[in-house]
């Protein structure tokens, strides 16, 4: 009897283990390979001999200006759009726009690099450019924004809620001072995993901000990401293997580092009390 209860645990933990061992096989090959060419002239210089030699300052530069444009787009739009949905019910039009945002986040990002080639590259006029890059990966994490932002809201409120109504704060000052504080950590985790896909994102950018790899001098210019150097030069630089190894650690650094950000952000709410007034 106590074998059995113990086989769905060893279970678990063999899947787990399995997953880790993947994880750190992969992160400790880039790092095993890449860490060699990362330098602090091979982040500030512009590639060279087609990405073979030189660096990834223009596209850590177009990087850092499309994500900057894809969450001031879609981090206010998708609280915004969050906030009625949680304090909406379970009626035929919240299902609706829930099962509507679900379907959009899996939606393939080809077909959002058409779109967005189609509305901001060739109607809005702005040609392949960072802009149009930025937009375009807002409308593919602005589903994922709104549901994570919605489930941290909805918890939030049915905790708080209470509270905030004896107190006597209005519904305005009940949102901005308790339920958005409290449900900051499950805020963060949806804007982490929205830069995620962002970062990791090649296909419709390809279509929207292009893949010139150098220094944009504004947000009208086309730009090349981390993820589409490391897709250029690993399929169609021969000789580029080495710089792609080391924009992958690049990435991933990246991508630790705005984990950290949005891990202490949540956790100083925490700190403070979860946002009670």
């Amino acid at each position: 009897m106590r074998d059995r209860s113990l086989a769905p645990v060893l279970v678990v933990w063999t899947a787990a283990a399995i997953v880790a061992a993947a994880f750190a096989w992969i992160v400790g090959d880039v790092l095993w390979r890449g860490l060699a060419v990362v330098s602090p002239g091979f982040l500030a210089s512009a590639p060279a001999s087609g990405g073979r030699a030189g660096g990834i300052g223009p596209v850590i530069v177009s990087t850092v200006g499309i994500l900057a444009v894809c969450l001031g787009a879609a981090a206010p739009l998708g609280l915004a759009a969050a906030v009625p949905l949680a304090e909406a019910g379970g009626g035929g039009f919240p299902r609706a726009v829930r099962a509507s945002l679900d379907v959009l986040a899996g939606v393939p990002s080809i077909v959002f690099g058409l779109f967005g080639h189609l509305l901001f590259c060739r109607w809005l006029g702005l040609g392949f450019s960072i802009l149009a890059g930025g937009l375009t990966l807002a409308c593919m994490v602005l589903p994922l924004l709104v549901r994570s932002s919605e489930q941290g809201l909805r918890a939030a409120r049915r905790q708080h809620a209470a509270s905030a109504a004896a107190l006597g704060l209005s519904r305005p000052a009940a949102l901005l001072r308790v339920l958005v504080p409290a449900a900051a950590p499950a805020l963060a985790v949806g804007l982490v995993l929205g830069i995620g896909r962002a970062l990791a994102e090649t296909a419709a950018l390809l279509f929207t901000s292009g893949y010139v790899a150098r220094m944009p001098s504004s947000f009208l210019d086309s730009g090349r990401t981390l993820s589409i150097h490391v897709y250029e030069l690993a399929m169609n630089v021969p000789g580029g293997t080495p710089h792609a190894y080391g924009t992958a650690v690049v990435l991933i650094g990246v991508l630790v580092v705005l984990y950290q950000g949005a891990a202490a952000i949540a956790g100083r709410f925490n700190a403070e009390g979860g946002g009670t007034p």
